[in-house]
């Protein structure tokens, strides 16, 4: 396979470069990058020297990956990384930022989405999977899980933790913990119920989907969840509840008793 690289491009001497890369107009690639096969490099897009990206990957015109962490207190020659799975999109603007850990790494994994504008701070994690709407913001050292999504202009403060498989309502402020397979929203935010259609798209239906929506409402009213059957989403709920949270546990919407 064949690299298509425009002559205006600036691609460093110390940058790697797998098989049939599309490199735009003006773009820049440094010295220490690497990019897998089949990633597109649009015009004017930006991938610094501490970025390694698997295959498939497309960036979009000013895209900038791997800049330096927005932290004060970092220092631009420490060793930290930016580490990006297969087959991610980036629109127009999207950032993500490198560690502020030696030779931590902001993980991005597989299959993501990122439209126009999003960021992804300092030592994040993201899943696979995953697509951020326009303008979502997401702080240092967030978590978020496989199969999310990020309505447009969301928030998320540091060290905030957004589980698998929940979606979160557009302008929504994120202060805490997001609950797995959860919809999320209002002001301040509130967990209202499960992430209904993002659940039967993934399969989880039937008795898997009764087991989680009784698991729901035991949570509402902060009862065990032992009581009920382990199926494999369940396991994964107590799982990730069973983890010290940093911010706590975004509430509920008040309702009747069922």
């Amino acid at each position: 396979m064949t690299q298509q690289i425009h002559p205006t491009a600036y691609i460093a001497p110390g940058a790697t470069l797998g098989d049939g890369i599309i490199v735009g107009p003006f773009a820049v690639i440094e010295s220490g990058a690497v990019l897998g096969d089949r990633c597109e490099v649009g015009a004017h897009a930006v991938v610094h020297g501490h970025v390694r990206m698997g295959a498939g990957n497309i960036l979009h015109p000013h895209a900038v990956l791997g800049g330096l962490p927005q932290d004060i207190g970092f220092k631009p020659e420490t060793v930290t990384w930016l580490t990006i799975g297969d087959n991610n999109v980036f629109r127009e603007g999207f950032t993500a930022h490198r560690s502020t850990k030696e030779n931590g790494e902001t993980k991005i994994g597989s299959g993501c989405f990122f439209m126009n504008n999003s960021h992804v701070a300092h030592d994040c994690t993201i899943g696979d999977k995953t697509i951020f709407a326009n303008n979502v913001a997401i702080g240092g050292h967030v978590e978020v899980g496989n199969n999310v999504f990020m309505g447009g202009a969301v928030v998320a403060h540091q060290f905030c933790r957004i589980g698998s498989f929940a979606i979160v309502q557009g302008t929504t402020g994120l202060n805490m913990d997001v609950i797995p397979f959860t919809l999320v929203g209002g002001r301040p935010a509130r967990h209202y119920r499960l992430n209904t259609v993002g659940l039967k798209r993934a399969g989880i239906t039937g008795e898997r989907y009764n087991v989680l929506s009784q698991a729901f409402r035991l949570l509402r009213h902060k009862k065990s969840l032992d009581v009920l059957e382990e199926t494999e989403e369940l396991k994964f709920l107590k799982d990730w509840l069973a983890v010290k949270s940093k911010r706590g546990v975004h509430g509920f919407v008040d309702v009747s008793a069922d």
